[in-house]
Formats: structure tokens, sequence, C-alpha cells
């Protein structure tokens, strides 16, 4: 057939009043999916310009075929989605957060990216059955029908972003503790803390909280067992800097009979406690330890040692010896050496602001730089 005639009929046919929706979108699927002869492409061109309306419908077409496209690809991230939903037993969610808290952060860390596009692939779906099902020669009506199953899934989609975020930090953990409890202090305004290592050993996490009750995640980064050593540092977005430390830390020998005070959390509250240094060595001559005459309880362990003057001059440790009065304290000038051998260098603070306060100020002064140590296991 002549192209001229050809194009003569295709244009009777588009522009006659009693075309159906179902030819005309025929006409236009032609058109999108290159079906046409180049004379029907070009003259139908002409019509999409003359016309608003034939103009919007192929748009429509265009952005709904892209739709299908994108969802043909996406199927099988659905199920994948379907399955992560299935994994989430609300009834039993506190048991695992209680129970199994690496299980709950790789459940996070392996879907969480998943769902932020659980709601479009939902959407495509209905999307294209909408299509199908005649939604461009009702557009009113399936406009509402749209509107109502977008906002179902909009709510379902919140609900399990809402599960994950919750599973995403083991909250309640912080109201039962697990192995045990401590005490650190802060080495500097940044986050860096100690404590003995047998306070941390064998934890899976460890997190510090603060006189107000405020929690942190720490992360052990430095760890002497022989020497009952432990440093933390706090990673923790929520965390502020402390401003500069008061007290400082002495290396030197301390006298016997100088009076020591420490500061921790042998109850859920901190607790000052006082004596005296009765020795200037632990059990059996050991050089690590100072002998020390303070009441201590196992929530003491790794607190610090003060003296009168507010220099840190040990670490608690609180472990039961067979002699009832009797207690130790690793010795500050190990700490020094284990803060020297830290991979980057700490600067200390090397004035001490609380040698002009009575032992009530300094308490006061430590209550911001003293935590409660807490650790967990699976």
């Amino acid at each position: 057939m002549p192209a001229k005639v050809e194009k003569t009929i295709f244009s009777a046919e588009v522009r006659r009043k009693d075309m159906s929706e179902n030819e005309l979108l025929e006409a236009i699927e032609r058109y999108v999916n290159g079906e046409m002869t180049a004379a029907e492409r070009a003259h139908f061109e002409i019509l999409r310009n003359e016309n608003p309306e034939i103009n919007s419908k192929v748009t429509e077409h265009k952005h709904f075929t892209g739709l299908i496209r994108q969802y043909g690809e996406r199927l099988e991230l659905e199920k994948r989605l379907n399955a992560i939903h299935d994994e989430i037993d609300v009834h039993t969610l506190e048991d695992e957060l209680m129970i199994h808290p690496s299980w709950i952060v790789n459940l996070w860390r392996n879907h969480h990216s998943k769902i932020s596009v659980a709601a479009s692939i939902a959407i495509f779906a209905v999307l294209c059955t909408l299509f199908f099902t005649g939604y461009l020669s009702n557009r009113e009506v399936n406009y509402l029908r749209l509107r109502g199953e977008v906002a179902k899934i909009n709510q379902k989609a919140d609900k399990i972003n809402d599960q994950l975020n919750n599973l995403k930090r083991p909250k309640k953990t912080y109201d039962n503790p697990g192995k045990y409890r401590g005490t650190g202090f802060a080495i500097t305004a940044s986050g860096l803390i100690a404590t003995n290592y047998h306070v941390i050993e064998g934890a899976d996490s460890v997190y510090v909280q603060n006189a107000a009750g405020k929690s942190f995640k720490a992360k052990v980064i430095h760890s002497e067992p022989e020497n009952d050593i432990a440093i933390l540092r706090i990673e923790d977005t929520a965390f502020r800097n402390l401003g500069v430390i008061p007290y400082t830390f002495k290396r030197a020998q301390s006298d016997l009979a100088e009076s020591v005070y420490t500061y921790g959390y042998s109850q859920e509250s901190p607790v000052y406690d006082d004596g005296k240094l009765t020795s200037a060595n632990g059990l059996n001559g050991d050089s690590l330890n100072y002998q020390i005459s303070i009441p201590i309880n196992p929530g003491n362990s790794g607190g610090p040692l003060m003296d009168s003057r507010g220099n840190v001059i040990g670490i608690i440790q609180a472990k039961q010896t067979q002699m009832e009065g009797v207690h130790f304290a690793v010795k500050a000038s190990y700490l020094l050496n284990a803060i020297d051998s830290l991979d980057n260098k700490v600067n200390l603070n090397y004035k001490n602001t609380l040698a002009s306060f009575n032992t009530v100020q300094q308490v006061k002064k430590l209550k911001n730089y003293v935590f409660m140590i807490k650790v967990y296991n699976q």
C-alpha cells in the first residue's frame, strides 16, 4: 500500500469520534514499542502535538510500562522481603533481645537496606494491577483505590521498619546486667576509660553508664590480663566531650599510712569509701599492687584509688582475698605504661585542679568522670 494512502487510513482511524479506548491504547502501545512504520510514526507525532489528550495518554503509558519493567526485575527481592518479615516474631521479641543480641544485630545489618524499597515494590504491584484492569479508562475511580492501597502499604512498611529499629540496639539489656558490673574512670575527655581486665573479660559487648544514667557503647582497645588493666573507648554518637579531666595520674610510689579513698559503683548509685594505704606491695611482695584498708565490694573493681590531693594512684581490685579487710589496687604507674603503649599518643592532663579542694568537693567533681561498666554475653 502506498505510504500516502497508508497515512490517510491511519489518520482517519485515529481521528474517528467513535474510536474505542482499547483501539487508542493499541495504537499508543504500537507507537511506544516501535512497531509503527516510519510514516505512521511521523503522523502520530503530529497527532500528539495537536491533541493534548493523546499526548497525555502516551506519557502515562510510557510511565506505567517503565514501572512494569522494574516490577518484573524486583519480584525476587519481594520474595526475600516477605521471608525477612516472617523472621520477625513480635511475640518473642523481648526474649530475642535478652538471649540473642548478636542475631538481632546481624538481622539489622543484613536486611535494613532492603526495607527501604519494600514500599516501592508493593506500590509497583498495585500500579501494574490497576493498569491491566483498565486504570487508564477509569482514572478517577482507580485513583481513589490507588490512594487506599498505597496507604495500607506504607503502614505495613512503617511497621516493619519500627520492628527492625527496635531490634537495632539491645536497650532492655541495661535492666539486666550480664556477667559482671564494675567501675571505670576517664583517662581523657574524649572518652578513653580505664578499668580492670577481669571486669570486661569474655564480654561480647561493653557499655558505660554515667552518673545521669545514660549508657554509651564502648570498645576494648587495650588489655593486659597479667596486670589486670583494660582501656576502653566510648564509641557512641550520643556521647559528648567530658571537658578537662580534673585529676592527674601519679607515677611515683605513694607512702604508707597515706589517706586514700575510692568512688565507684558497688551499688546502682555511686559509693564513697576511704581508708589507708597499708603496704607498698601486694601479696608475697607483688610490686604490681598497693595493699589498702578500704572496704571493697565487687562493683568497685576498676574504680580509681585517690589520694587526699586528688591524684589517681591506682585502680581498685575487688577480688576476694583470704585476709578479711585486706584489699588491693593496681598501681597507677602500670596504667601509665599501658597508656604509653597505645598506638595513638594520648595527651594526659598534668594540672590537678582537685588539689585545692577538700574531699567532699573532690568527690562532687569526680561524679562526671567515673562510670559504671556493664558487660554482656550472648
